[in-house]
């Protein structure tokens, strides 16, 4: 019992927090524009000065850890392949290429970040995990939905070559790493300037996420949406987690492993999909799906660790 109530307190503040966005877009106080608008703020600005104020704070070279990126990136590249795999299942070949993507392609930067500081107090692992999968992430959904509807494909590739340059969170990684390694210290107006623009990205992210949610798409594409979104939640985590603890990953490293695997399906994956002239509402449908269920999964997983004495 005690674990579980270990698991519920990381967990469910961060769901609840997501849940009050959906009441507050029900109200009319966070709907439309401005949930957007929130979102590309907390993408942007908030979470990248969040992982700055982390980085730029703690000794770099202790943190960095060549062998826990390589699996990360090891393992979300595995994840990549076995949902092209299941796709094969598929019989409506247009659909491949969002199934793939939406299996694979998790909420890592926010829900990652989101669960280390609620767990331990700090963003940990996070920026490193980040590092070993998000570029993984953007440049193989572009590769996926170039095969599976092939117009444009190497414009986009192009395009998301410079963007993953350009991208604010691994920006923001980048910079706080430099500052560590430079040994700079921030005067006191920065300091207090960045530690409240880094306050802000977690409930506000949040918030903007649950408003983003669309209960209808959810019973749209049944079939395919609840294959993925149990790959999503379920199958790359009973996979890959095995891995992780035969190959002495623990605590903050096993808790960053956990969400890269099994967190919700990110919004980008719509918003990419739509871009590159997939229907879109096989995507939005997963986003909706792991969005609800990862609250049960992410819990059950994280109880089920914290039993084994791993974290």
């Amino acid at each position: 019992m005690e674990h579980l109530i270990f698991s519920l307190n990381a967990t469910m503040p961060i769901f609840f927090l997501m849940v009050l966005g959906a009441c507050f877009k029900k109200a009319g106080i966070m709907e439309g524009v401005f949930a957007d608008k929130a979102n590309q703020f907390v993408f942007k600005v908030a979470l990248p000065v969040l992982l700055f104020e982390d980085l730029s704070n703690s000794d770099f070279l202790k943190v960095w850890d060549t062998r826990f990126v390589m699996f990360c990136f090891a393992s979300t590249l595995g994840g990549i392949l076995l949902a092209v795999l299941l796709s094969m299942a598929l019989k409506d070949r247009r659909l491949r290429g969002e199934f793939i993507q939406a299996s694979y392609r998790s909420s890592a930067a926010l829900l990652g970040i989101a669960f280390i500081k609620n767990i331990y107090g700090d963003v940990g692992m996070a920026p490193l995990m980040i590092i070993g999968s998000v570029p993984l992430y953007n440049v193989m959904a572009v590769v996926i939905l170039s095969f599976t509807n092939p117009e444009g494909a190497v414009r986009m590739l192009g395009k998301t070559a410079a963007g993953i340059l350009k991208n604010p969170i691994i920006l923001g990684i980048l910079t706080g790493m430099a500052w560590s390694l430079l040994g700079l210290k921030q005067p006191q107006i920065m300091e207090k300037t960045v530690s409240s623009l880094a306050g802000v990205a977690t409930p506000l992210g949040l918030m903007a996420m649950g408003a983003s949610f669309d209960f209808r798409q959810a019973s749209q594409r049944v079939g395919a949406a609840a294959g993925a979104s149990a790959i999503k939640l379920v199958l790359l985590c009973a996979v890959f987690l095995p891995a992780a603890v035969y190959l002495g990953f623990r605590e903050q490293q096993l808790v960053a492993i956990l969400v890269m695997l099994g967190s919700a399906a990110t919004v980008s994956c719509f918003v990419m999909a739509r871009n590159m002239g997939h229907e879109g509402v096989l995507s939005s449908s997963v986003v909706a799906i792991t969005t609800c269920g990862s609250a049960f999964t992410l819990t059950l997983w994280l109880d089920l660790i914290r039993t084994l004495g791993l974290i």
